[in-house]
């Protein structure tokens, strides 16, 4: 039970850290540099990564821990890539600069990439994140499920 508890509440951090990306982003608009976008250039990833980091240790699969990893480091490392090169292209030295400040995946907390960006709960509606947070709900509630019905 201690596992499900604290993976739920890892995945929490996960879907908050979604959720305040999705606050601050202005998808084609604007390169957003602000919020959490200030301590790592791709904070929806990286929540995305917590939340099923969370998902598996409350379910106590272990074991899929290395395949996890190796996973999102395949098929999500080039994602990154692909998407810097177009904001790249699109954004030119802006984009450069920021990403010179601020790093790609794991965040700093050093206050160099700091700009100021606001929150807004219709950019998390525009983003679809409600969807993302319903799943993560889904998900928890049929984890307490499951160990409900296997335990004595």
């Amino acid at each position: 039970m201690r596992s499900l508890w604290m993976g739920s509440l890892i995945a929490a951090v996960g879907a908050l850290v979604r959720i305040w990306a999705a606050g601050h982003i202005d998808k084609g608009r604007v390169l957003t540099q602000g919020g959490p976008y200030a301590f790592t250039r791709n904070p929806l990833y990286l929540g995305s990564f917590v939340i099923a980091l969370g998902v598996i240790i409350a379910g106590q699969g272990y074991l899929l821990l290395p395949a996890f990893g190796a996973f999102f480091a395949i098929f999500y490392y080039p994602v990154m890539k692909a998407e810097e090169q177009e904001l790249q292209n699109g954004y030119g030295d802006r984009f450069v600069e920021y990403s010179r400040r601020v790093p790609l995946f794991f965040p700093s907390f050093r206050g160099k990439g700091i700009r100021s960006s606001e929150f807004l709960w219709a950019r998390v509606i525009r983003n679809r994140e409600h969807h993302a947070l319903a799943g993560l709900i889904l998900a928890v509630v049929l984890l307490i499920l499951r160990t409900l019905l296997n335990s004595p």
